[in-house]
């Protein structure tokens, strides 16, 4: 399996624990993870051209990916 960089494992390394848990007890912090490596993994198929797009839809893409890892770390940084 290939490296895939921004896994939130590896965003957070410290609170995999908390997202495991947080994944099972809480809908909406378990739809934004999701989300999160949906759009992920989209971005790391454009960047390695596996499936190119037009510059401006992956610029968008990274920035959706931006919102997500900050919306998921403001509830890792409060529970």
């Amino acid at each position: 399996m290939s490296h895939t960089p921004h896994e939130l494992a590896e965003e957070f390394p410290e609170k995999v624990d908390l997202m495991s848990q947080l994944k099972q007890s809480d809908a909406h912090f378990s739809k934004l993870a999701d989300e999160y490596h949906e759009i992920n993994r989209a971005v790391h198929r454009a960047e390695t051209n596996v499936e190119p797009m037009e510059e401006l839809a992956e610029v968008e893409l990274r920035k959706k990916r931006a919102a997500l890892k900050d919306e998921i770390w403001g509830i890792l940084s409060k529970v």
